[in-house]
């Protein structure tokens, strides 16, 4: 899945390609992003070629090659995270047109294991406080799920805001590019974009206020996969 600003960026050098012949420089493409800085493009065109849409060529000036587009953008379907998401209702609030609420019925009882920070790391997950009804066709196959509550808007153009449930599949395991609860040197737990980088793990947020984290293999557990979202108004 690509961030907004990941997609923003795909289309702006997608459709300058189709109208030029050449893609944009740098500074065009700042300008149309509303950046401050080139350094921010870089990283943007940097999490494009790891995740196969573009391609820099040596030795050549502007040399970025378009190698595939996202389905949003007329292109084939791409593997990544899209949340499911199902919103909730407080007492009284306004509910949206397109609001589903949560069906009892159809639900299956997840603990909510606390909060997990999406911006700067918090200690680790807190112990089970009580439990949420998480729709069951939410749930990703068989394993164990949890929930957490998000604080931090560091994967906020991965459409998770603060306060969002996230629905967590339990596993030790990620791929590139799964957002994952991560326990950082044991005591900082933090949702994540994964990336393995050789004996190196990045946690990449979807926010390009945040940096990556860059740590040794051992120093990182990836507790979960994030499989949903339950958004409350």
């Amino acid at each position: 899945m690509l961030t907004k600003k990941q997609l923003d960026l795909l289309e702006f050098i997608h459709t300058r390609v189709q109208r030029d012949g050449v893609p944009p420089s740098f500074d065009e493409m700042k300008e149309a992003l509303d950046l401050r800085s080139k350094s921010g493009i870089h990283r943007l065109i940097t999490a494009l070629e790891e995740r196969g849409f573009i391609r820099r060529l040596a030795h050549r000036a502007r040399a970025i090659e378009i190698v595939k587009l996202p389905e949003s953008l007329g292109g084939a379907s791409t593997s990544g995270f899209t949340p499911r998401v199902i919103d909730g209702d407080k007492p009284d609030a306004p509910k949206p047109a397109s609001a589903q609420p949560v069906s009892t019925s159809a639900a299956t009882e997840l603990p909510l294991m606390g909060r997990i920070a999406a911006g700067v790391p918090i200690e680790a997950i807190n112990q089970q406080s009580h439990n949420v009804a998480v729709p069951s066709q939410m749930l990703s196959g068989s394993g164990e799920h949890y929930a957490l509550e998000v604080r931090g808007d560091s994967m906020i153009e991965a459409g998770i805001n603060d306060g969002d449930v996230v629905v967590i599949k339990e596993t030790s395991v990620a791929d590139n590019g799964d957002i994952v609860v991560a326990l950082v040197e044991d005591h900082e737990a933090t949702l994540k974009r994964f990336m393995r980088k050789g004996h190196a793990i990045a946690l990449e947020a979807a926010n390009p206020a945040y940096e990556t984290r860059i740590f040794n293999e051992d120093q990182v557990k990836v507790q979960g996969k994030l499989v949903g979202l339950i958004r409350t108004y």
